[in-house]
């Protein structure tokens, strides 16, 4: 007999509704609509996205399980501590990445303690990561830290996620200062190895906590099988890590570049499941991310909408102007600097009108020169690079690889807005666009693109969760990634 279900991503400006009928033989698409969210009442926006699939549709899911993402919360306000800042740092970038959570500052030991408790007294974070020390090795920082936290005398949630030898006293500490916090494996038990997944989920918990005390998003979690409400980036990563890794049954498609184009934010996934094998000695200091296998960036100026200016500002107007010729099939002119400073006022027209539409022949040309700039220049920040002359304090010589390699992933995949509403063709041209020059990046060598065009990857993750191997397969055919 056929399931019907529903998934739901609630964002800070659209609420999106996909409709999928799981049967023997798989999964089925039915249909998407969207609505402009509705914060005051979630509900609203999201039956009027319910409401755009049809009226027979309407009635075919009305008891359908629902899944659902969302993005409107907003992130944890996070704050890391620990011993070492690089590797800190490190620790507190991957265990938020996706999470839920934002991380607004890292402070590490060797900054004075009174300068550690003004941070926390400043900022006020939601979340505390707490780490410090490998299994067995260092604890004063730990323990400090500890004391340093119950001083400042916040609301934050404490994830105890350092020197297992140390957390019993550190959570006596709390206990003593009637802390709220939660132990979790040590997120660097040694010095080759990053375990990031337990401390990630207590993230995660404390983010469907903040969604139901949320005004008008309880009412989602409310609707959600099991009121589990997954952070947008962290549904979407799981749908690449599916396609890249595969089941315990059926493999995966290898190596999966995912560029996310937004109106805020510009973020790329990158997967590649084959180093997954590496022994921890392979894999050098946790500090580096190129031997990790899932690693996101995000590139907070640069968005179609909210960020346009920064876009601009980045990469310049002459560098988008001649973008917008190069991809319009023109010769690259000189730009004029009447032109460029029309292109500067539109950036900050759309940052104020961020639902604006294209309303001209130039307007229409801008669009995918913008997402194509943005696309690029994130891009070049995740990937890794070539030495061009010789480093001598990593003793690297020219013509060493340094940082992500991406080289040897195939698939490429577009996601987004602008994926989704603009023709195809023309996203398929700005996507492939942003790899016609790599010059020093290490960016993939012979890769193959394809578009989420139906903003279906969030879904993808979300059924991934239940029905990992009929997702998979989905994926798979909607993505024609059998080849």
């Amino acid at each position: 007999m056929a399931e019907r279900l529903l998934t739901y991503d609630v964002g800070s400006t659209y609420s999106k509704v996909s409709a999928f009928q799981r049967t023997g033989s798989g999964l089925e698409f039915l249909g998407r609509g969207q609505h402009s969210t509705t914060l005051e009442d979630i509900g609203a926006g999201l039956e009027a996205g319910r409401r755009s699939l049809g009226p027979e549709m309407q009635t075919a899911l009305e008891n359908a399980p629902i899944l659902a993402s969302s993005s409107a919360a907003g992130g944890l306000r996070m704050v890391a501590m620990g011993y070492m800042p690089k590797v800190t740092a490190k620790a507190a970038k991957e265990v938020a990445m996706n999470a839920g959570a934002r991380v607004l500052e890292v402070v590490s030991h060797d900054e004075p303690p009174e300068y550690r408790l003004e941070v926390l007294r400043e900022i006020r974070p939601d979340i505390i990561l707490l780490a410090g020390g490998t299994d067995g090795g260092e604890s004063e920082s730990l323990l400090e830290n500890a004391a340093l936290i119950v001083r400042a005398k916040l609301a934050a949630k404490v994830i105890l996620a350092g020197n297992a030898a140390a957390q019993p006293q550190a959570a006596k500490i709390f206990d003593e200062g009637n802390v709220p916090y939660v132990r979790v494996g040590n997120v660097m038990p040694t010095i080759h190895e990053l375990n990031v997944r337990p401390a990630r989920s207590a993230i995660h918990a404390e983010f469907i906590k903040q969604i139901t005390r949320a005004p008008g998003l309880a009412q989602l979690a409310e609707l959600v099988e099991g009121h589990e409400v997954v952070p947008t980036p962290s549904a979407i990563l799981m749908g690449a890590e599916l396609l890249a890794g595969g089941t315990y049954t059926q493999d995966g498609v290898g190596g999966v570049l995912l560029l996310d184009l937004g109106g805020a934010t510009t973020d790329v996934h990158s997967v590649m499941p084959d180093l997954a094998s590496l022994r921890p000695e392979e894999r050098g200091l946790v500090i580096n991310n190129d031997k990790q296998v899932a690693f996101r960036t995000v590139e907070g100026n640069l968005g179609l909408r909210v960020s346009a200016s920064g876009i601009v500002e980045t990469v310049g107007p002459a560098g988008i102007l001649a973008l917008r010729d190069r991809l319009a099939g023109r010769a690259e002119t000189p730009a004029a600097p009447e032109e460029a400073e029309r292109l500067t006022q539109y950036a900050a027209f759309l940052e104020a009108h961020t639902g604006h539409l294209p309303a001209n022949a130039w307007e229409e040309e801008m669009e995918p020169a913008l997402a194509a700039a943005a696309l690029e220049t994130a891009l070049r920040r995740h990937a890794g690079y070539w030495v061009t002359e010789y480093n001598p304090v990593l003793g690297l010589p020219p013509g060493s690889p340094v940082g992500r390699d991406l080289r040897g992933i195939k698939w490429v995949i577009g996601v987004g807005g602008f994926f989704t509403h603009r023709p195809a063709a023309e996203g398929l041209a700005a996507l492939k666009s942003v790899f016609e020059n790599p010059g020093y990046s290490l960016f993939p060598e012979a890769p193959e693109f394809r578009l989420d065009s139906s903003y279906l990857l969030y879904a993808i993750g979300l059924l991934g969760k239940k029905h990992p191997d009929q997702a998979l397969n989905f994926a798979r055919r909607y993505l024609e990634m059998d080849s």
